[in-house]
């Protein structure tokens, strides 16, 4: 499906962990790393498909991550699930909305959107307001595939500790984040993709996040072509980590773009 696009790429907006990278207050080795890849904003991806901008999540960063990587159109946003590190920064889309002039379409599950609506109430009131706030248009998907922006996704259930989140298949890509165990049936929708993202915190367990070596496990089942780890904490520094992995599993940092469908073959 995304062989019809001339340019796909992903784009890493923020591949941090919910503080985000450096943490507030720490001197540790990772946070005053010198290295830029150590800098890490709220997770979030864009999927580029020609002309249009697909977003994944909107982070307490997205300003400053619209800003750093120039991105001057929103499509859509999918939402993975309703943590604050996922959605906090919606009320940053409100340039976009006086750019396109339009309301821009969020994707969610039932309890995701009750979430949004809940959080940003102002957003979602009847009542005249005399501020400007963003113009949205709520759509909610369950576990089949929806078309958004022209472009067939496919939600993909995990289990985020006791919580259910959803990672989005797209193609032969795949974007998943925290995500502490991934069921069969989705592990069979994952099988042999040329990208696929998967949540590895850090080295040591974690309730609702998968592990470094959990990860690895799950792309030798898995088999893609590529494989990129996000959602990092402050215990990895990327240098070292990246250096013991396998040559088709890389550390995602913010600002990577990773080619895919046409652009990635041709």
């Amino acid at each position: 499906m995304l062989d019809q696009f001339e340019h796909a790429s992903i784009l890493v907006l923020g591949s941090g962990t919910s503080v985000g990278v450096p943490m507030i207050g720490c001197r540790c080795q990772v946070c005053t790393s010198p290295d830029p890849r150590d800098k890490r904003m709220r997770p979030s991806v864009l999927l580029r498909f020609c002309d249009k901008r697909v977003l994944i999540d909107t982070s307490p960063d997205f300003r400053l991550q619209a800003l750093r990587f120039g991105i001057d159109r929103i499509d859509a946003i999918l939402y993975t699930h309703a943590h604050a590190d996922h959605i906090l920064g919606l009320d940053d889309v409100r340039p976009f909305n006086f750019m396109q002039k339009q309301a821009i379409p969020i994707y969610g599950t039932a309890e995701t959107l009750r979430v949004i609506e809940q959080t940003f109430r102002y957003v979602f009131d009847a009542a005249p307001s005399e501020s400007s706030r963003p113009r949205l248009s709520l759509h909610r998907f369950e576990d089949q595939p929806i078309t958004v922006a022209g472009i067939e996704i496919e939600p993909i259930p995990a289990l985020h500790g006791k919580g259910i989140v959803h990672g989005f298949k797209f193609g032969d890509c795949a974007y998943l984040t925290d995500h502490s165990e991934i069921p069969p049936e989705s592990r069979k929708k994952l099988l042999a993709l040329d990208v696929l993202f998967l949540d590895a915190l850090r080295n040591h367990p974690h309730p609702t996040h998968s592990t470094v070596q959990e990860s690895l496990n799950t792309v030798a089942e898995l088999k893609p072509k590529r494989a990129f780890f996000t959602h990092i904490s402050h215990d990895l520094l990327h240098a070292t980590v990246e250096a013991s992995l396998p040559p088709n599993v890389r550390i995602a940092y913010d600002g990577l773009e990773i080619p895919i469908g046409r652009a990635n073959r041709s």
